[in-house]
């Protein structure tokens, strides 16, 4: 089949940098283990239909440190076009803010102050050929005051995120596929009646 096919939403599967700290002043540094599932179905669109970075879509996710610390999280994120958003072309670049709340657990790791914990995080991305992409982030996680003490912690993330299909997407798809084979078979059984037809002609003359 010709058609150019999108994918409907992401699995992101990451590794990077538990407390990072700029001026040296980390005290629980640690490797952080990610997962996500980012959902291509939008809870609320503002603004023009094409434009995604006004569409609101919800992810669900998963992160673990070496030090056993773990965090179960949820929320919503936007996309934007890098090229879009600065020259009005499309790039292969996206920018992937997001917003989350969700479980902290510190295990061995860092006492973040509370049990509920607030994600914000700022990602680019680059799309590779077979669609999938290659991301880096940045994120601090933090109990906005409401606990105890609010020490907040920073993240780096490098990610490889896999395209996979949406319901939706896949019955569209899957519907065109079937009127598509529907239409070969016809044209096959009228390329096979007509050359019946020929060779009947053909007897008849000749006989």
């Amino acid at each position: 089949f010709t058609k150019i096919v999108t994918a409907g939403g992401y699995d992101v599967f990451g590794i990077g940098i538990f407390d990072v700290k700029f001026d040296g002043s980390q005290t629980n540094e640690a490797i952080d283990f990610r997962y996500e599932r980012r959902f291509d179905t939008s809870l609320l669109e503002i603004g023009p239909e094409n434009y995604n970075f006004f569409h609101l879509n919800p992810f669900v996710g998963f992160e673990t440190t070496s030090d056993s610390a773990s965090y179960f999280v949820t929320g919503v994120y936007l996309e934007d076009n890098i090229g879009t958003l600065f020259t009005g072309e499309s790039s292969n670049s996206i920018f992937t803010p997001s917003l989350g709340v969700g479980i902290y657990d510190d295990g061995n790791g860092k006492q973040l102050g509370n049990t509920i914990e607030f994600r914000t995080a700022l990602e680019i991305s680059y799309i590779l050929k077979n669609k999938n992409r290659i991301g880096l982030s940045f994120s601090h996680i933090s109990n906005a005051n409401i606990g105890d003490k609010n020490p907040g912690v920073e993240v780096i993330s490098l990610s490889y995120q896999v395209a996979y299909w949406s319901n939706l997407n896949f019955r569209r798809y899957w519907n065109e596929a079937k009127i598509e084979l529907w239409l070969f078979w016809v044209s096959e059984q009228t390329k096979y009646i007509v050359n019946i037809d020929i060779k009947i002609n053909i007897y008849l003359v000749n006989d």
